[in-house]
């Protein structure tokens, strides 16, 4: 199995268009010694180098196709090696993109939970207004239920039900499902992966999930609970948002896991300090053994 992170940053990406802030403006200006980001996706195949399943379809998903070649194997006039679609919630962040996937020549194969299809086919109607170009093909996820996607037979998927609300613009009530994390296992090397990127919190049951992975590729998106309020750009805690902060406790959890767990953290804001890689605060996950996800990253497993 191999995993390509096509985006690493939170909502926004880095720099975000609007934003001023150390982060963003270092950036901006190349006075800082952090990379360019764009927003949180991910690409998993299995044995099939030529299969891929796209998690999550960020809007700067034609600039991520572009980046990563790997995804376009031109074996005919319009092709593409993504083979499926799994959303792990509705959020704009991560279902924006599917609209610039319209050109496909077949309908895609689209894995999500109710709650999200509901909000895809009502508030956001974006699936709608794709049947009207190349089509959905939704296959339904039921949290705890094993799955397999086209092309990949060797590898199987498990949706874990999160804490997590519906997006701002939703009109529903939460219900389970409403954001998932994902378990991916290669049935033949027998290797697991954890993906996990919005964590309100983690306990007992999602602690061991992840301390059975080989790689747990999880919330990275905020270093402290204040970190929005600090800044001045914003009145919500990281809490209120439904994220698990490196200081609030991340850390600590990372550090029970075994030492043979790799452990990355994806979807960062940016006004996170670790996204400047020779910052205190990327020494301390230095020292945690803590990797920061990039765009471009390969996990191997």
């Amino acid at each position: 199995m191999q995993v390509r992170i096509l985006g690493s940053a939170a909502g926004g990406g880095f720099p975000q268009w609007n934003c001023n802030c150390r982060n963003c403006l270092g950036v901006r200006r190349r006075e800082l010694n952090a990379r360019p980001r764009t927003q949180s996706s991910i690409a998993i195949r299995g044995a099939d180098e030529t299969a891929w399943t796209l998690v999550n379809a960020s809007p700067d998903i034609l600039a991520q196709l572009q980046a990563n070649p790997q995804l376009q194997p031109a074996r005919s006039a319009r092709d593409t090696g993504i083979r499926n679609i799994v959303l792990t919630d509705s959020q704009i962040d991560h279902t924006t993109g599917l609209l610039m996937l319209r050109e496909s020549p077949r309908p895609w194969p689209l894995w999500c939970t109710d709650g999200v299809f509901a909000d895809l086919t009502t508030v956001n109607p974006i699936l709608q207004v794709l049947q009207n170009y190349c089509g959905v093909s939704r296959q339904r996820i039921e949290p705890g239920e094993w799955f397999g996607v086209e092309g990949s037979e060797d590898l199987r998927w498990q949706a874990i039900a999160l804490p997590g609300k519906p997006p701002p613009y939703s009109k529903r009530a939460s219900q389970p499902g409403d954001v998932i994390g994902l378990l991916v296992e290669d049935v033949r090397a027998k290797r697991r992966l954890c993906y996990a990127p919005g964590v309100a919190n983690i306990d007992s049951w999602l602690f061991e999930l992840m301390a059975g992975s080989h790689c747990v590729l999880v919330d990275g998106t905020f270093w402290t609970d204040d970190e929005l309020i600090a800044l001045g750009v914003s009145r919500k805690r990281a809490a209120d948002m439904g994220h698990l902060t490196q200081t609030g406790g991340m850390i600590r959890w990372l550090d029970r896991l075994p030492q043979t767990t790799r452990r990355v953290l994806i979807h960062i804001n940016n006004t996170n300090p670790i996204l400047v890689e020779d910052s205190p605060e990327r020494e301390v996950l230095n020292a945690h053994n803590i990797e920061v996800a990039y765009d471009g990253m390969e996990i191997d497993l």
